[in-house]
C-alpha cells in the first residue's frame, strides 16, 4: 500500500485516553484505512507539527468508543507502516506504583509484562503466515527511549527514565491485591494499552517508544483511599499538555 506522503513521515504519534486530537498539528490529508487486519481505531491524521511531517492516531477513536481490549492494535500499527513511518511514540494513560511515579508523572519506560489476555497479539497469528520469534527481551526502542527523554529536557519537562510496564486487560481498574502482585513482580507503572502495541511495533521493524502519562496511583499505593475518575481526568489533563513541547523538541533535534 503506497500513498503520497509515503516516506516523508518524521514521526507516528498514538494517542491514549485524554489525546484524542493533537495540539498543533496542521492537518493536511485523513487517511481512513482499511487494512488487511480490518480498520484501524478512526482516521489517520497526516499533517505539519513542528516543522516536521507527522502522523496520529486516536487510540481508543476521538469519541473514546473503543475500550482497550478492543482496539484492533494490529489495524492500527500496519495502517501507520503503511503511510511510511517508522518512528512511533505510544502515549499510554497509567497508574503509579512505584512511589516516584505519582500523579501527573511522565516516565519513558524501559521494561514490559504483559497480563492481558485474548487479544491477537500478532501478525503471523493469520493462515498462511510465517512465524517470526522476534527478540522482545527489550521492547522499546532505546535510542528513541533516549532521543525523548533529551527531549524531554530540552523542553525543560520533568521525565522519568526506566521502570516497567505492567499491560492489564481492563477496562476496570485493578484490584489491591493486584497491584500488590504486580508490585512483587516488578512492575511500577500499570496500564491497559502498552501490549500487544510494543510487539506488533516489533514485528514491523518500527521504532517504538511509550510516553507513559500517570493518572492516578494504582490501588494501594500512595496515599490514596479510593480512585477518583474525576481526579485521574484531571491529573491527566495536565500531564497531557506536555506531551506536544516534548514532541516538538523530539522533532527539532
Amino acid at each position: 500500500m503506497s500513498h503520497p506522503d509515503h516516506a516523508t513521515i518524521d514521526l507516528a504519534v498514538i494517542g491514549g485516553s485524554g489525546l484524542y486530537q493533537f495540539p498543533g498539528l496542521e492537518i493536511a490529508t485523513r487517511h481512513a484505512l482499511d487494512t488487511p487486519y480490518g480498520a484501524a481505531s478512526g482516521e489517520v491524521l497526516v499533517g505539519d507539527f513542528a516543522g516536521r511531517r507527522v502522523v496520529f492516531l486516536a487510540r481508543h477513536g476521538e469519541r473514546h468508543t473503543l475500550p482497550p481490549h478492543r482496539v484492533n492494535y494490529r489495524a492500527n500499527l500496519w495502517a501507520l507502516h503503511s503511510l511510511g513511518a517508522r518512528r512511533v511514540v505510544g502515549i499510554n494513560a497509567v497508574g503509579g506504583i512505584r512511589d516516584d511515579m505519582g500523579p501527573r508523572a511522565i516516565v519513558v519506560p524501559d521494561q514490559l509484562i504483559d497480563y492481558t489476555h485474548g487479544r491477537l497479539t500478532s501478525y503471523c497469528d493469520v493462515d498462511g503466515a510465517e512465524v517470526k520469534h522476534i527478540d522482545f527481551s527489550a521492547p522499546y526502542t532505546e535510542s528513541l527511549r533516549q532521543q525523548l527523554l533529551a527531549a524531554a529536557a530540552r523542553a525543560g519537562i520533568a521525565a522519568i527514565g526506566g521502570g516497567c510496564y505492567g499491560a492489564t486487560q481492563g477496562p476496570r481498574l485493578e484490584t489491591r491485591a493486584e497491584i500488590a502482585r504486580m508490585k512483587r513482580d516488578g512492575c511500577d507503572l500499570v496500564g491497559m494499552t502498552g501490549m500487544p502495541e510494543a510487539a506488533l511495533a516489533r514485528e514491523l521493524g518500527l521504532d517504538y517508544a511509550c510516553l507513559a502519562l500517570v493518572a492516578n496511583f494504582a490501588a494501594g499505593c500512595g496515599d490514596e483511599a479510593q480512585i477518583s475518575i474525576e481526579e485521574i481526568f484531571a491529573h491527566l489533563a495536565v500531564a497531557t499538555a506536555q506531551v506536544p513541547r516534548i514532541l516538538a523538541a523530539l522533532l527539532e533535534n
